[in-house]
């Protein structure tokens, strides 16, 4: 993968003849995307760009947003990948550009997408009906992500000494290696002990290891085989929308506010370190409210 990006940059260099600053930036990401793709065991791993799907441009998206990366970082990367994956289509390497759908950033923070109350419900009960050890793992897992809007990097970092089903929390590390504790609710507090008495059992296989949620083989599970278990829930639960691991952090937060929480509070929960970066779901209970306001007015 490293030879395409090679050239890549060599193509960079002398015939489109970019600067100096912009061919380290793109270098740098680049070695960034290859890592991403080959570092996972799962699904989406690449050992070769000619694999490479919108799926998993999809997925690199979900991460970006995950980070929280500025608008101007987020539009280079993006940027950068473009202009990679245009050479390997003119270079014959790809039949198809897998980032021909993915739309130019616009200025500003984005609205984040979350899915409705409804839509977590029928997530969770097509999540629920599952009765293999991965599909009741995966119910858990999407409980808890809900539960208390954990980034999908926090959830498959989790340890068994992470959850505290006695006072109903569970501790996770942010961005920064910042501490936080959540609390649960009892659903999901049931799931969990559930889960730990007798599904994790069946995953861990004999194998040592403190991860909480584990794969067939007995290992950590990862971001991106996790990432693609959930589509398949929401799939199999009729949500025809775009759905990541992030959507329910969103929504978790987005729910909340709707519910009548503070910014304040949800900031604390989500491990902002800024509220300006929880305001962003102010926009979307606004449009709620306004929602509320028309359905229930007598005049409107």
């Amino acid at each position: 993968m490293k030879s395409e990006v090679d050239a890549f940059l060599h193509y960079a260099t002398v015939e489109r003849g970019m600067s100096t600053n912009t061919v380290s930036a793109y270098r740098n990401d680049l070695a960034g995307f290859t890592l991403y793709f080959a570092e996972d065991t799962g699904d989406l791993a690449l050992s070769d760009w000619r694999s490479i799907t919108p799926e998993h441009v999809n997925e690199l998206l979900a991460d970006m947003d995950e980070r929280g990366y500025s608008p101007a970082t987020r539009s280079r990367k993006i940027a950068a990948l473009r202009s990679f994956m245009k050479f390997l289509v003119e270079e014959r390497v790809l039949e198809e550009n897998p980032t021909s759908h993915i739309r130019t950033p616009r200025a500003g923070r984005p609205v984040p997408d979350v899915l409705t109350s409804t839509d977590v419900e029928a997530l969770l009960d097509s999540a629920a009906h599952g009765t293999a050890p991965e599909d009741r793992r995966d119910h858990v897992m999407i409980e808890l992500m809900y539960a208390a809007g954990l980034r999908v990097s926090e959830l498959v970092s989790l340890d068994v000494t992470d959850v505290n089903l006695r006072s109903a929390t569970v501790r996770t590390l942010g961005k920064g290696s910042k501490e936080r504790i959540v609390p649960l609710h009892e659903v999901a507090v049931s799931a969990i002990e559930s889960y730990l008495q007798g599904v994790r059992p069946q995953l861990a296989n004999r194998a040592q290891s403190d991860s909480m949620f584990l794969g067939r083989r007995g290992r950590r599970l990862s971001r991106q085989a996790f990432w693609q278990r959930l589509k398949h829930v929401a799939a199999r639960a009729g949500i025809n929308a775009h759905i990541t691991p992030h959507t329910l952090r969103h929504s978790f937060a987005t729910h909340l506010l709707q519910g009548g929480a503070s910014l304040r509070h949800v900031q604390e929960l989500l491990g902002h370190s800024s509220i300006s970066t929880t305001q962003i779901y102010t926009h979307l209970t606004s449009e709620h409210v306004r929602t509320e306001y028309d359905k229930a007015h007598p005049r409107a």
